[in-house]
């Protein structure tokens, strides 16, 4: 039987971690051949996120230093699975899909599958200012690096764990989410597949700094394109 680690990083995400972590179809990817390994990454919260996370059956991991690729960095240091999937805590993305993506990677022999949000994205998941910032981001990586994905910014991911050995991810912040693709996709040139998925309102507040994040992660496009 293989294993599949399923790491979820959260900050104060006490309205959504315990319906993310219920959500896992537990008994659908056992059946498939796989061990589930749920492993939620409490990035210095000031919440009960790491306490309910904990109740409900996931593997808590401690990073007091916030940032989304410091928690995903801990998150991989402790997964056991050599296949890797990822969802963010505040419910927005459809973790009741990992079954589908996983049958994608077998049946389809690929090593890396990001998702596109905007496809089947539902009423008020998103703001049009959120919307426009990832158009722009999009169309950097197009421009940069001639990779067509509909969503560079998604943040929902499955991977065989083997990638991370070839990987040169220094992100610690949010564009910790483009890197992951940039290397996969662009520098290693894996097999690789873009997935449309659903994409609800999340529930509880956002942690998105729009203007910070957004010109954070466009100069770093920037700069990963010319400095690995």
């Amino acid at each position: 039987m293989g294993r599949i680690s399923i790491i979820i990083p959260a900050l104060n995400e006490e309205n959504g971690i315990e319906r993310a972590i219920s959500a896992i179809p537990k008994d659908e990817i056992e059946r498939m051949g796989y061990e589930v390994q749920i492993l939620v990454v409490d990035n210095g919260s000031d919440d009960s996120t790491g306490e309910l996370a904990a109740r409900a059956g996931a593997e808590v991991i401690i990073e007091p230093e916030r940032g989304y690729g410091k928690a995903y960095k801990a998150g991989f240091a402790r997964a056991q699975g050599e296949i890797i999937a990822t969802a963010d805590a505040d419910h927005t993305y459809p973790i009741e899909d990992i079954p589908r993506l996983l049958r994608i990677l077998e049946e389809e022999n690929l090593d890396f599958i990001t998702t596109d949000r905007f496809t089947y994205m539902e009423d008020g998941a998103m703001s049009l200012s959120n919307r426009f910032g990832n158009a722009v981001l999009n169309l950097a990586v197009r421009v940069l690096f001639r990779l067509n994905l509909k969503d560079s910014q998604s943040g929902m991911w499955l991977f065989r764990r083997e990638l991370l050995d070839r990987m040169v991810l220094r992100a610690n912040s949010m564009a910790f989410s483009e890197e992951i693709k940039l290397e996969a996709c662009y520098f290693i040139k894996s097999r690789w597949k873009e997935v449309p998925i659903r994409y609800r309102a999340r529930l509880g507040k956002s942690k998105l700094r729009k203007w910070r994040d957004g010109l954070g992660n466009l100069c770093y496009l920037i700069k990963k394109r010319f400095i690995r």
